[in-house]
Parts: C-alpha cells; structure tokens; sequence
C-alpha cells in the first residue's frame, strides 16, 4: 500500500491536463498507488487525444467540475479572494510560494504540496468540496472519479449534517 504523500503526489498529475508527460508515467504511477490502477490503466489504452478531449469536457464546464477547491466553498463570492490568500499563507508557511502558473487552490496544486510538506489541513478543510465533486464525477461517469474516491479515502470521515 503506498504511502499517503506517493498517492497524493500521484492523484496530483492524474488530474492535470494529460500531456506527453503524463502518458509516459502511467506505468510508474499505476505502480507506485494501487489505488489509482483504474484510471491509469484507462488512461493507458486511451489514445492522448481522446483522453485530452475528455478532460476537456470534465473539467471545462463552468464550476459543475471545478478544480479550484475554493469555488466549492465560495463561488464566485468576495471571500474567494480571502481563502486565497489562505491557501498562499499556508503554503509559505511551509517555505512554498506558488508558480503563479495556476491558482493556488487548484486541487493538483494542492495535493502537491500535501504529498511535499504532508499538510493534510488545506484537504480536510475543503473535504465537503471534495466530497461534492467527487460525486459529481461519479454521476458523469467518468475515471477521475476513482483519483477522487482514492484522495477522499485518506481523509478523515466529514462532519456530519455537511451540506452535499
């Protein structure tokens, strides 16, 4: 069984943009976290341009799917900008400062960091978002879902009485 920071590490490329770089690391990431095998052996025998195409459709619909933990929480609110920050302040607490390329509260990003520093508070607080999205994939149908039932796996249970 992989160590909680290989998993992470691992869901964290899973749910980037499948490029070359991800293709040719599916056999070491299928390897090194069992419990992402039902994604990377789809995403092995899926041609690139398919699966960029999906990601596309899974990740591109507004906020139905959104990998931006923050949006979960509080849309398109001011305080979006406030938890933020958050997220930064965190991560410079931890020596981090984020590469500007993304958002900080962009869920690879984070999962980055938790398999690095083995943080798991950015995770947990934002386990309802979590929680959410990962049935929304469920519904959708499609193999991100497994790297979200696998991530949520290593959290401590929600409170419960949390708003779905």
């Amino acid at each position: 069984m992989p160590s909680d920071a290989v998993l992470y590490q691992a869901a964290a490329l899973c749910l980037t943009y499948p490029d070359d770089d991800l293709v040719a690391r599916l056999p070491l990431l299928r390897e090194a976290a069992p419990p992402l095998r039902a994604f990377t052996d789809h995403a092995a025998v899926t041609p690139r341009r398919e699966l960029a195409a999906h990601y596309e459709r899974v990740f591109d619909l507004g906020n139905r799917h959104s990998l931006y933990l923050s949006r979960w929480h509080d849309g398109g609110t001011r305080r979006h900008g406030t938890s933020l920050v958050r997220f930064q302040d965190v991560y410079r607490r931890h020596g981090l400062e984020c590469s500007g390329e993304e958002l900080p509260d962009f869920l690879p990003a984070v999962l980055e960091f938790t398999a690095r520093t083995g943080d798991t508070s950015l995770l947990t607080e934002y386990r309802d978002g979590l929680e959410r999205l990962r049935t929304r994939l469920t519904d959708y149908g499609t193999p991100y879902a497994d790297v979200l039932d696998a991530v949520c796996a290593t959290l401590p249970a929600a409170p419960t009485g949390t708003p779905p």
